[in-house]
C-alpha cells in the first residue's frame, strides 16, 4: 500500500459512506456512479445500522444529546459520555451524505417528542452550548426544521476575542476555544451550503480570523502550540479539534466562497504531511471514550480508511491550488 493507486482501491473497499466520497473527490467518477454508490447508504452498512436504530418518537436512544437514563447511571461515572443519542446521528448521517428525505417526518417528531437535557428545551430551538447548537443549526437545515433561533443565537453569542466557548454560557470563560469555534464555523458553513441563505456569512468570514490569526495551530498570546490535541488525528472527531480537522473545514470553505486556500494554514497543511506513515495512510489516533452504536473506522493505532481520505482530499486542493 505505498501508491495512492493502491490506498485508493483501500479506500474504495469500504462502507457506502465512505466509499462514495472517494468515488467523486479522488477518483473522478461521473457523477451517476458516485451518487449511486451514495443512494445505497440507507439500505447497506452504516447508514442502514443508524437508520435502524431510530425510536418510533424520531428520536435516537430517547433522547436529545445524551441517552434516556444516562444521568444517574453508573455510566455517567465515567470517562467521556455515550455518543448514540439523536443529535450525534444525525450528525453522523449528515455527514455521510444521506438523502435526508429518508428519514422522512424526523423534523417533526423531533419537534414534537425531543427535548434538550437543559431546562427541557424544545430540540429545534437548541440550548446554551454553541457545539451543541452548531449540530442543531446544520441538522436542522438539512431536515428543513425551523431554526431561525438560531440563526440569530450565534452573532449574538460570540465572544469579544472573536470566536466561541460552550464555557462561557456557565460563566466560566470568557476566551474562546479552538474546539467551540470551528464547531461554530462549521455549523454556519454548513447552513449556508444547504439552505443558501446568506445571513451568518459575514459573521462566519470575521470569525475565521480567530482561527487563521493563530494559524489553525498556535496561541497568540505566546506562540505556543495550543495542546496536544492538535495533532491527535481521529475519526470520528465528535467535538474535539484537530489541524486536520480544521482544514477539512477550511477546505470547504474556500471550496464554498470560491476562494484560493488561505497561507496561514500552510503550518497546519505541513503537520498533516508530517503525521503520514511510511505505507502512505494516516492512522487512528486516541479515541474518544464513550458507548457506541458500532465502530466505523479502524481502532487507535491501525491505518484508518476515512483519514487517509481526509489528508489526501484536503492535500490535493492544498496541492492544486497553491
Amino acid at each position: 500500500m505505498t501508491t495512492d493507486a493502491h490506498l485508493i482501491d483501500w479506500m474504495l473497499d469500504s462502507d457506502p459512506t465512505l466509499k462514495w466520497q472517494v468515488q467523486r473527490h479522488l477518483v473522478g467518477e461521473d457523477e451517476d456512479v458516485w451518487r449511486a454508490t451514495r443512494s445505497s447508504i440507507a439500505t447497506e452498512g452504516h447508514g442502514a445500522d443508524l437508520l435502524a436504530r431510530q425510536d418510533a418518537d424520531g428520536q435516537w436512544a430517547g433522547g436529545a444529546f445524551f441517552p434516556a437514563g444516562f444521568f444517574g447511571s453508573p455510566e455517567a461515572e465515567k470517562p467521556g459520555q455515550p455518543w448514540t443519542a439523536t443529535t450525534w446521528a444525525l450528525r453522523d448521517l449528515r455527514e455521510w451524505g444521506l438523502d435526508p428525505r429518508v428519514l422522512g417526518d424526523t423534523a417533526a417528531r423531533l419537534d414534537a417528542h425531543c427535548h434538550w437535557e437543559y431546562d427541557d428545551l424544545p430540540y429545534w430551538g437548541g440550548e446554551v452550548d454553541v457545539c451543541i447548537n452548531s449540530y442543531t443549526l446544520a441538522t436542522g437545515a438539512w431536515l428543513g426544521a425551523d431554526v431561525s433561533r438560531l440563526v440569530s443565537w450565534f452573532p449574538e453569542h460570540r465572544l469579544a476575542d472573536g470566536g466561541w466557548n460552550c464555557e462561557a454560557e456557565e460563566g466560566n470563560s470568557e476566551r474562546s476555544s479552538f474546539h467551540s469555534t470551528l464547531n461554530a464555523l462549521s455549523g454556519m458553513l454548513a447552513y449556508e451550503q444547504i439552505t443558501g441563505d446568506t445571513s451568518l456569512h459575514d459573521t462566519r468570514q470575521a470569525a475565521s480570523e480567530y482561527l487563521l490569526e493563530r494559524r489553525l495551530m498556535y496561541r497568540l498570546s505566546t506562540g505556543d502550540v495550543v495542546g496536544g490535541f492538535v495533532a491527535h488525528f481521529v475519526y470520528p472527531n465528535r467535538h474535539r479539534y484537530s489541524a486536520l480537522t480544521a482544514l477539512d473545514h477550511f477546505r470547504a470553505a474556500a471550496l464554498h466562497d470560491q476562494v484560493k486556500p488561505d497561507p496561514r494554514l500552510t503550518e497546519a497543511i505541513d503537520l498533516v504531511r508530517s503525521q503520514r506513515h511510511p505505507d502512505g495512510t494516516w492512522h487512528q489516533g486516541p479515541r474518544l471514550p464513550g458507548r457506541v452504536w458500532f465502530d466505523v473506522d479502524a481502532p487507535e493505532g491501525e491505518p484508518s480508511r476515512w483519514l487517509t481520505f481526509l489528508a489526501l482530499r484536503i492535500l490535493r486542493w492544498w496541492d492544486a491550488a497553491v
